[in-house]
């Protein structure tokens, strides 16, 4: 009970601190892009959806080998749909899975 009430003000703190003070609206400028993505099929999808919202250098830097596949990155993709509210398609969702699969084995 005591670890759930922080979670929950911690949550409200954050949101809170995002929040202006006078209700008025400002914009987000992400910082200059420091990493690229590996060249292969479907790049552009992938650098379309997945760099809207955070860096490649998310990508890249990811774990790699055998245990890492499809699965994987069909994992991560939908976690970025169904818990981040990522707006992707299906098919564009399974050319993204098949294009990390292939680029960071």
């Amino acid at each position: 009970m005591k670890a759930s009430f922080i979670v929950a003000f911690l949550c409200g703190a954050r949101f809170l601190v995002l929040q202006p003070a006078d209700g008025a609206s400002f914009v987000y400028r992400a910082p200059a892009e420091t990493a690229a993505l590996s060249p292969g099929p479907n790049v552009e999808v992938a650098e379309k959806f997945c760099g809207a919202c955070h860096s490649y250098e998310y990508i890249t830097t990811q774990p790699r080998g055998s245990s890492f596949g499809q699965d994987f990155w069909r994992a991560e993709v939908n976690k970025m749909i169904k818990v981040f509210g990522a707006p992707i398609k299906d098919t564009d969702a399974k050319s993204i899975v098949d294009y990390l699969s292939d680029a960071y084995k």
